[in-house]
């Protein structure tokens, strides 16, 4: 297995979102950050005998293979002590959110600690892939006396950091179990026959990237050109034009979500029609809690409050969509006055946090991999807030939501 890092190549372009999340997790000086730079054969992360270098999960893009894209993460050590430490350690266990495939890192010239067991029973309650690299090999001596921790019962596999014994079967084992965990996906392909039409609304305003498509977009007609099908894209304002000059009727159409009321009128009944947020939304694995979610939009109340949520940072704009448009829509279909907050990137409250909002109403995720959305949704779930997407929040309050997800075979909702 060889490594690269990110250039410029195709498969350095694959967004995070798309990107296996492979997590470092262990003791202070248990030798990560050093098994990490052997692993991905690059200097990601400081490398020093003092304890605690590691202060912040340190991640990098990269390609890993025979797996492919991937998203290396580097984490401070579990056993981190004093305020600061607690912070870090919390910084740790938060990447848990998003990781695919953990890996210990146990120093094998100790015995297991009570933090590494606990560690490890997260990882099987969370159904999470994960692997126990027993580095330091090189230096491996009898062990101390326990600690309190109990040694897994999962296979160790003895590594050296220092001089690369078994790095490449770690990376091997890396790529199986990333592999058999990952079932196969697909965005829209699946509803498609080869030599099928798709028409794509790709409104062009101010916060569109000058010169390029966003990332549901270019991901979408991937995935069309993929299945052997034609995509034909225009803006709202010439979709009529579009569909007069098409010979076949067009077995989708899929527009942005901004413009859905407008497209909705224009598509005939007969043509199926959903929007990219919606298909992100079956993507990441939610589509029917999302649309359930929707229901909270019919009773909101004045002074309830509203999370509005992006996986994403960007520089807000007149008529953003996210602070300006939702909110704007949301009022005119509930004919209510609520409060809302909103966080972008890798913010997004805690449980205890979540527990003051009335309703959580999150973009469509295309920069967040699918264990951070579901994450996010269930963290929402738990303590009884209903999560909604922006495409089907959009759809419900124009009276299109029904419409929008018969291409899926949800015909209630």
């Amino acid at each position: 297995m060889t490594t690269s890092a990110t250039s410029g190549s195709s498969l350095n372009d694959t967004p995070s979102g798309e990107r296996v999340h492979i997590a470092f997790f262990g003791l202070r000086n248990a030798g990560k950050s050093s098994l990490v730079n052997a692993v991905t054969g690059q200097d990601l992360s400081v490398v020093s005998e003092v304890r605690g270098t590691t202060t912040d999960p340190v991640r990098k893009a990269m390609e890993l293979l025979p797996l492919g894209p991937v998203l290396i993460i580097d984490t401070p050590g579990l056993d981190d002590e004093g305020a600061l430490g607690e912070l870090r350690v919390k910084r740790a266990l938060n990447v848990l959110a998003n990781c695919d495939v953990a890996v210990l890192v146990h120093d094998a010239t100790s015995d297991f600690t009570q933090a590494e067991s606990d560690l490890l029973k997260i990882f099987e309650e969370r159904r999470l892939p994960y692997i126990v690299a027993n580095n330091k090999i090189d230096l491996k001596s009898p062990p101390p006396p326990p600690q309190g921790g109990t040694p897994p019962t999962h296979p160790l596999i003895p590594v050296s950091a220092i001089t690369g014994e078994n790095v490449s079967l770690l990376k091997e084992k890396i790529a199986e179990i990333a592999k058999r965990d990952a079932p196969e996906k697909k965005l829209v392909s699946d509803l498609l026959e080869p030599g099928d039409v798709v028409v794509l609304v790709i409104p062009v305003d101010k916060a569109a990237p000058k010169g390029r498509l966003i990332l549901p977009q270019q991901q979408t007609i991937r995935d069309i050109l993929d299945a052997g099908c034609m995509a034909f894209v225009c803006q709202d304002t010439g979709l009529e034009q579009t569909l007069a000059s098409l010979n076949a009727k067009p077995r989708l159409v899929i527009t942005d979500s901004q413009v859905f009321e407008r497209v909705n009128k224009i598509v005939p009944r007969e043509i199926p029609l959903t929007s990219f947020s919606i298909l992100f939304a079956r993507y990441k694995g939610s589509l029917k809690l999302l649309t359930e979610g929707a229901k909270k939009l019919s009773n909101l109340k004045d002074g309830e409050k509203v999370l509005i949520s992006e996986g994403c940072t960007h520089h807000r704009q007149c008529g953003d969509i996210g602070t300006e448009k939702i909110p704007a829509w949301v009022r005119d279909f509930t004919k209510a006055k609520p409060e809302f907050s909103f966080t972008s990137g890798g913010e997004f409250p805690s449980k205890e946090e979540l527990k003051k909002f009335a309703l959580v109403i999150h973009c469509g995720g295309c920069m967040l991999n699918e264990q951070e959305m579901q994450s996010r949704i269930k963290r929402a779930v738990s303590v009884g807030v209903p999560v909604v997407n922006y495409g089907i929040a959009i759809a419900n309050m124009h009276g299109i939501l029904k419409r929008s997800l018969e291409p899926f075979g949800l015909t209630k909702i």
